[in-house]
């Protein structure tokens, strides 16, 4: 369904007329207009922020993300790679339109990513805008245990928010202490602190606690690693995007003098689809390789790599 339509529906369902969600609005200080609304809900213009959307799905009491999800569109001109990632996670429909995949699609086993962030805090997950992502995954030089830096940089898109949850794939290998629910699978937590963690089935949840409560339009920065863990599930890494973010950044390092023969980016729309190459990487005198993917709607971006 395109924005307006749900819009429409949502206006409809609630029994609000546009001057009451006009007088909500402007109660949040958002200043818009009936004759604006009447023009989002019949398809002649579109929001263009996220903290009116927002509110709006509050006002109208609609399940958060409903309304942001179908108002996110990848950049217009974006460089032939940034579309190709952008495109990521959106199947095609007869009638030439793109649907967005549900979140839990993205991850192999959809009934374990549920109960896993199900029993976290989630609710300001939509009211963040992700600005930008950037990934270093270090690969030992034995091939049987890596590191992930992780630099995130978000802004709110709505009042009272305290915290993101994070969500990653550990493959076979185990992070230590973390079925104990502690952080001991965090390392160099910097700008917040942990809150609860879980993992299960090789996949590992945690929320960040930010160092304040975040305001309409504030950002914060978050920096973490996480590992060590044994035995990679396979010859890549990748990101699973159930947010938008507006610049992302893959890097892979491999230690030692052992370098692969080759290294590719890729693309998938889900935890199911076949990848889809964006070309080969260079691998630097440095031992590392690295992906600068742009705008990013959703979906996986990753990087794989072939030994000799």
């Amino acid at each position: 369904m395109e924005f307006a339509g749900a819009l429409r529906q949502a206006i409809q369902a609630s029994g609000l007329t546009l001057e009451r969600i006009r007088h909500r609005l402007g109660r949040r200080g958002l200043t818009v207009s009936v004759a604006t609304l009447s023009y989002w809900q019949r398809g002649r213009s579109r929001p263009r922020s996220r903290a009116v959307v927002v509110a709006l799905e509050e006002i109208l009491r609609v399940p958060s993300g409903t309304l942001i999800e179908l108002l996110e569109d990848p950049a217009a001109n974006a460089a032939p790679l940034q579309g190709a990632v952008a495109r990521a996670g959106a199947a095609g429909r007869p009638d030439g339109t793109e649907r967005a995949r549900g979140v839990r699609d993205l991850w192999p086993d959809a009934e374990a990513y549920a109960c896993l962030v199900g029993q976290l805090d989630r609710s300001g997950d939509h009211r963040l805008e992700r600005l930008s992502v950037h990934d270093v995954y270090r690969l030992d030089e034995a091939r049987r245990s890596w590191t992930l830096s992780v630099r995130t940089v978000l802004r709110a898109a709505g009042d009272d928010i305290d915290r993101v949850v994070c969500v990653h794939q550990t493959g076979d290998g185990a992070l230590p202490g973390v079925a104990d629910g502690d952080a001991a699978g965090l390392l160099d937590v910097r700008y917040c602190r942990p809150g609860r963690i879980r993992a299960e089935g090789g996949l590992v949840a945690f929320e960040l606690v930010f160092d304040r409560v975040l305001a309409t339009g504030d950002t914060a920065v978050v920096e973490y690693e996480l590992g060590p863990a044994g035995l990679p599930a396979a010859d890549s890494y990748d990101r699973r995007f159930s947010h938008p973010v507006h610049d992302y950044v893959a890097l892979v390092r491999f230690d030692g003098d052992r370098l692969p023969a080759r290294c590719y980016g890729f693309t998938a729309e889900s935890s199911t689809s076949p990848r889809r190459r964006l070309g080969e990487l260079w691998i630097g005198t440095s031992g590392s390789a690295n992906l600068a993917a742009g705008t990013v709607r959703r979906g996986i971006v990753g990087i794989e790599w072939e030994w000799h």
